[in-house]
């Protein structure tokens, strides 16, 4: 694990966490749920958004074996077939109006096994995710060409008129109805909207009519792909061109390996409405040509030209020296559509070199840096509570919505907490507005540690602000906690004398800090008090009611005090 993660780190990859489907339906639904899932390894691999090429096992384990130099970076050909052999597709000047673009090839006699079927379906589902934009650009269809004679239709109907069998469903449907059909569908009904209210449909037939799919709807049924397919069509259509070909040249060249002459693609002719024809797939190589000591300076390396080709050629750019050593020609392939600019070669050369391996230096520039001074504070006061004998803990910014409502005896409404929209998993579901959680949270994770336990956390909180842009506003709080067999009320209250005395705040009314008894729904009645300071509350602190003890999974008596630190800057 170690290794792999060391390699990722290299190639410009970060291995995100090691988890298996047990742990991480746990993660999200609970334990109850997790109950017979698969206990296998699996790694999470984060890949950067440009990168197509590593977003599959296939393309991911061909890039490492390159970086590795343990192969050479295979060359993908497109094979064109004899006249009148080869495949067709036909667009009609009635797609114009929804998606005017389609492109197709063919991958012949490929063998699939269960895991590279299932890594094939992925990566189509990962590129509609991404570059396809929730197949808005894009969308891919691939069919089993055997079941079907070309050339093939690429036109738009009236929904009425588009009847066929759908993925995996048992009857035909007309395209309206097919539309009710996904309504409800998890996964499908996202997509419906892209073409719902337009007055044709597009939908690609085969020179029977039978339909091969409703793009970017549904593929039919007829020419489902399954582990026995030997020969795949594929299509891609949509509103960008050039982000069709991508997605086909990404597919194709994943893919190939499996096929029987491996690394090789059929062409298929397209024939646009205006009668030109164009062959597809592009899988167009190209040179650039970037001056060595460009990549040197850019990243701050002295390289012979020799070692910048060769680091090139492990990121799968193939480049070798011309001209009196003062060029690199580097080659493109298909599979780097990411490669927009010589910056994008310098960077290769950079990661390939390893960030690690390039020497620091002092910038020429010169400027004088300057601390926060809410930092400043904070880090004054985290001294200062340190030599009181409490232990800085240092907890997440988002909790559950129980951990900040239910658990302190509070409505969420009344909290007046900033919500993720769409959270992975339970525990993080809000920004905290309180300290006070974590810091019973990590108690409770240290019951086995000797009594007293003694925590403070100095951070941020955040709550929602219709008066600021982005709506929402952080504060910097300080919270301590003592965790005892008596709760220690005064312990608590002495820290916050000695807080004040460090910041030099007397005590008193005018232009110092009180304390005034108080009620808190987290607090014990009667056991609790508001701090003012500066003319405003800052905050409270008491003995923590049982209820809210019990929540935490704690067994002891606690007492605790928040305050607001961003007065005292």
């Amino acid at each position: 694990d170690e290794e792999f993660d060391e390699l990722c780190f290299e190639f410009g990859l970060e291995l995100d966490e090691i988890t298996s489907e047990k742990d991480i339906i746990s993660k999200e639904k609970g334990e109850e749920k997790a109950k017979g899932a698969s206990d296998v390894v699996l790694y999470k691999i984060d890949v950067p958004a440009n990168r197509y090429d590593l977003l599959c096992l296939e393309g991911l384990v061909r890039g490492l074996q390159v970086f590795k130099e343990r192969i050479n970076l295979p060359r993908y050909e497109k094979i064109i077939p004899a006249e009148g052999e080869g495949q067709r597709l036909i667009i009609t000047e009635q797609t114009a109006q929804v998606r005017p673009h389609a492109v197709a090839a063919v991958l012949r006699n490929i063998t699939f096994t269960r895991d590279c079927y299932d890594s094939f379906i992925d990566l189509q589902e990962k590129l509609h995710q991404n570059i396809c934009r929730k197949r808005a650009l894009v969308a891919i269809g691939t069919h089993d060409l055997d079941t079907v004679t070309g050339p093939f239709t690429y036109t738009a109907k009236a929904p009425s008129e588009i009847k066929f069998k759908p993925l995996n469903q048992s009857q035909e449907y007309t395209a309206s109805q097919i539309m009710d059909l996904y309504r409800t569908d998890s996964h499908l009904r996202h997509y419906l909207h892209l073409i719902e209210n337009k007055p044709r449909y597009p939908v690609i037939y085969d020179s029977n009519g039978v339909v091969l799919s409703m793009p970017p709807i549904i593929n039919g049924d007829h020419t489902k792909i399954t582990l026995n397919t030997r020969n795949v069509f594929i299509e891609c259509t949509g509103t960008d061109i050039t982000k069709a070909k991508i997605v086909l040249d990404i597919i194709v060249t994943m893919f190939s390996e499996y096929c029987e002459k491996p690394f090789t693609v059929e062409a298929v002719e397209v024939v646009y409405p205006n009668g030109k024809t164009h062959i597809y797939p592009e899988l167009a190589y190209r040179t650039e040509k970037v001056k060595p000591e460009y990549i040197n300076k850019k990243v701050g390396i002295s390289e012979t030209p020799s070692s910048l080709a060769k680091l090139l050629t492990r990121m799968c750019l193939k480049s070798h020296v011309t001209g009196n050593g003062n060029h690199l020609e580097v080659e493109i392939p298909p599979t780097r559509a990411d490669i927009i600019h010589a910056c994008d070669i310098v960077e290769d050369a950079a990661i390939a070199y390893g960030y690690n391996n390039i020497q620091m230096l002092i910038p020429k520039t010169y400027t004088i840096a300057n601390q926060l001074p809410l930092n400043k504070l904070a880090e004054l006061l985290r001294l200062d509570l340190a030599a009181a004998g409490f232990t800085e803990a240092l907890t997440f910014a988002l909790c559950s919505q129980e951990d900040i409502a239910d658990k302190l005896r509070t409505d969420i409404s009344a909290t007046n907490a900033v919500r993720i929209a769409n959270p992975k998993t339970a525990e993080f579901q809000v920004a905290r507005t309180t300290l006070l959680p974590g810091l019973l949270k990590t108690i409770a994770a240290n019951r086995k540690m000797p009594l007293p336990l003694k925590l403070f956390e100095i951070s941020d909180i955040v709550v929602k602000d219709p008066n600021t842009d982005v709506g929402a506003r952080n504060y910097r709080h300080l919270c301590a906690v003592y965790y005892n067999k008596s709760p220690g009320f005064e312990i608590i209250h002495g820290l916050l004398d000695r807080v004040m005395q460090v910041l030099e705040v007397p005590a008193n009314e005018e232009n110092g800090y009180t304390i005034k008894a108080a009620e808190g729904t987290a607090f014990f009645p009667g056991r609790c008090a508001e701090v003012f300071a500066k003319g405003q509350s800052i905050g409270k602190l008491g003995v923590v009611h049982p209820d809210v003890i019990t929540k935490f999974e704690l067994t002891m008596p606690c007492s605790v005090l928040e305050i607001n630190i961003e007065p005292f800057v």
